[in-house]
């Protein structure tokens, strides 16, 4: 990420590392307007620490709030402790949204959709990620935690809980964003009629719940 980053700003980038070698090399036409912003995603200490070192984004797999805010805080600690001079990382986190007029509808369909999953599929993939995570040296990575409902939506997008009415999944949603969330990258069962729902009903309860906010904390000061 230095060397790209270095190729995309110098006119003759040098580089003498273990992997990469560069020898006054220039790369026409550069980015104009601004770098683009380099994603990266992972759940694993090492996957903290690149984040920390060297990404614009940290993207991990759905969480709770509090699961979270865990990586979030040991992302910001790591940061400090390298002397990070870049902006912070931002964060962003899978979730599958299943938004519905009532909780007992919403999860109806939660259920439906585990109940369509091929079990065999599941648990392969499981087998697959717990292998993977296994072979790291703290024993962690994505899918460390993750339960047979948590794999059906295989990026942990359940997790997240934006499972319910309108006006629980927006509260939830400002919860991740309170616990470090700054995108929430969303998945939906139906999308066309789903990101439609989602885009009347429950957006625009964010930014009232947000709005609503702000005016308590200026009407506090």
């Amino acid at each position: 990420m230095n060397a790209i980053r270095g190729i995309w700003t110098e006119q003759e980038y040098s580089l003498e590392g273990d992997f990469y070698r560069f020898a006054n090399y220039s790369q026409k036409p550069k980015p104009v307007g601004g770098l683009p912003e380099i994603f990266q995603g992972g759940s694993s200490r090492a996957a903290r620490d690149m984040a920390a070192r060297v990404s614009d984004w940290y993207f991990t797999n759905g969480n709770t709030p509090e699961g979270l805010k865990t990586q979030v805080d040991d992302i910001r600690a790591k940061e400090a402790a390298f002397g990070r001079t870049r902006p912070r990382a931002k964060i962003g986190i899978n979730a599958f949204g299943i938004v519905r007029p009532t909780e007992a509808e919403a999860k109806a369909e939660l259920q439906n959709v585990l109940d369509h999953a091929i079990p065999d599929a599941v648990r392969g993939f499981h087998h697959e990620v717990q292998n993977a995570g296994n072979a790291s040296p703290e024993k962690e990575g994505n899918w460390a935690k993750s339960t047979f409902q948590d794999l059906v939506q295989y990026n942990d997008g359940f997790r997240s809980n934006l499972i319910g009415t309108p006006e629980q999944v927006a509260e939830r949603i400002l919860a991740l964003k309170d616990h470090g969330a700054d995108l929430i990258l969303l998945g939906f069962l139906h999308f066309q009629e789903e990101v439609d729902f989602f885009g009347k009903h429950v957006i625009p309860l964010v930014r009232e719940l947000e709005a609503a906010r702000d005016a308590k904390a200026v009407a506090a000061e």
